[in-house]
């Protein structure tokens, strides 16, 4: 078991990373419980290490606690995803409309390296590098704008989303939908199309709702 504090914090940390990762492409599903005797097992923590654990995942909004019950994946109503994903559009196409265009070759630079990244992941099917890149690659995307209380709330918006916004890129088709539609956006974002730059961010946010949705009326017995 981790005794170290300062280890102790690390591995909680790496324990928290990893279980993200399980719960984002399907490994944990919603609803499922997350027992601390199996999280000390498996992370080789202490009780108190793994209730932080927990309590982190909470905070990242990917685990809810419920009464009698425990530490459980979270389950996101239809509502609430249709409510989530209406206010990161309207978040991330205001930021859209916002850049300078066109965009200066050398900022866009960045943003390219980190795409070229991206390519070589959704070509290796290499699902969990696509999900760490691709979060870089918007950060990337909204560093453009010139209003850091804004990129603040995409962020977080987009945190509360990550089982949503990654439960499609378990899919090959979905990966490569994304890798070509960042390419979309550099272009517009090179070319000073700003019209076609908000219609990509809206357009973007939609497979991974709508993916999440199916899969969720499949879960309960419904029609896909």
């Amino acid at each position: 078991m981790q005794d170290d504090a300062g280890g102790g914090a690390s591995a909680m940390l790496a324990a928290a990373a990893i279980l993200e990762e399980d719960i984002v492409f399907g490994s944990l599903s919603p609803r499922e419980r997350l027992v601390e005797d199996d999280l000390m097992a498996r992370f080789n923590l202490k009780r108190h290490v793994v209730r932080q654990l927990l309590a982190t995942l909470e905070g990242m909004g990917v685990v809810e606690r419920k009464r009698n019950v425990g530490a459980v994946v979270r389950a996101f109503p239809a509502r609430e995803v249709m409510e989530l994903y209406a206010l990161r559009e309207v978040l991330e196409t205001h930021a859209a409309s916002l850049i300078a265009l066109p965009v200066p070759a050398a900022r866009l630079q960045a943003l390219v390296a980190v795409q070229q990244e991206h390519d070589v992941a959704v070509a290796a099917g290499d699902a969990r590098a696509v999900f760490r890149i691709n979060q870089r690659f918007h950060r990337e995307f909204f560093a453009l704008v010139d209003n850091a209380v804004l990129r603040q709330a995409i962020e977080e918006y987009a945190r509360r989303a990550h089982p949503i916004r990654f439960g499609s890129l378990a899919a090959a088709g979905y990966r490569e939908r994304a890798r070509q539609e960042h390419w979309a956006m550099i272009e517009a974002l090179r070319e000073g199309r700003r019209e076609d730059l908000v219609a990509l961010c809206r357009s973007h946010l939609l497979p991974s709702r709508d993916a999440y949705l199916a899969a969720e009326r499949e879960r309960a017995g419904g029609p896909a």
